[in-house]
């Protein structure tokens, strides 16, 4: 009886912590991009989904294309479906490179372009003038908090399962985009975009949240594997609060329509 006591005595202790997190201000994500296409580069992304509606995105890379645009991306889409990022086994034609063509079946059509400013629709994925530009070292830094009428509501509510691509590499190392190095983008050629190198469309990186699927809630660090006790003690708990996250997400998404 006493063991039984104990346990529960436990179990309601963990409940207000489960309990907590989906009334926080903010929900964040953390993405980790590595390379595609043996580009070289990778990257750090952190998401976070406003009350407001809006998108807050601040994303770090290194190892691109000096002085080049380099288009960007979330993609997924609003149905529920568990996409990944594609391995070698996606390069259909054997040439060696994973060309957008063949990526997107893996990682999902575009649900947010990261341009620096203005319309960041599925339109703007090609919108080589707004997309961020790497330094002379390779670098990009990329700060965005896209406003919640430019949000489709199914990215906040599939944050935890969505991707972040990144295009552009230099097959060739010449420090720039050229036709010379795999001929014209048979995707920018799909959208009717011409002249565009192939070079300019593949992807660099890719990166789903880490640890996969999970929510950051306010200002607490995402649970780690030596906290695993506390998931077993509270489970009901939060299960509750993931029932309560879902909802939180949908009237968010309905005041926001």
């Amino acid at each position: 009886m006493k063991t039984r006591r104990a346990a529960l005595a436990t179990g309601l202790a963990v409940l207000p912590l489960a309990l907590a997190a989906p009334a926080s201000a903010a929900d964040t994500v953390n993405f980790t991009l590595d390379e595609l296409n043996n580009s070289g580069a990778s990257s750090q992304a952190t998401v976070t989904a406003n009350d407001d509606g809006s998108l807050h995105v601040v994303l770090q890379g290194s190892g691109f294309v000096p002085g080049q645009p380099h288009a960007q991306h979330i993609h997924g889409d609003d149905s529920g479906k568990k996409f990944v990022c594609p391995t070698a086994s996606a390069d259909a034609n054997g040439d060696g490179i994973i060309t957008t063509v063949e990526g997107l079946p893996s990682y999902g059509g575009v649900f947010l372009s990261l341009t620096t400013k203005g319309d960041t629709s599925p339109d703007s994925g090609l919108a080589v003038d707004r997309m961020p530009v790497a330094d002379a070292n390779g670098t990009i830094n990329y700060d965005r908090t896209i406003p919640a009428d430019q949000v489709p509501s199914g990215v906040i509510d599939n944050l935890s399962q969505l991707h972040i691509v990144q295009h552009g590499i230099d097959v060739n190392g010449n420090d720039k985009y050229d036709v010379d190095a795999l001929g014209i983008s048979q995707f920018a050629k799909s959208l009717g975009v011409s002249g565009i190198p192939e070079e300019a469309t593949d992807p660099a990186t890719c990166g789903e949240v880490t640890p996969a699927g999970a929510v950051e809630t306010g200002a607490g660090s995402t649970q780690g594997t030596e906290e695993l006790p506390l998931f077993a003690l509270g489970g009901t708990a939060l299960v509750g609060a993931v029932g309560a996250f879902a909802a939180r997400r949908r009237l968010r998404s309905s005041a926001t329509a």
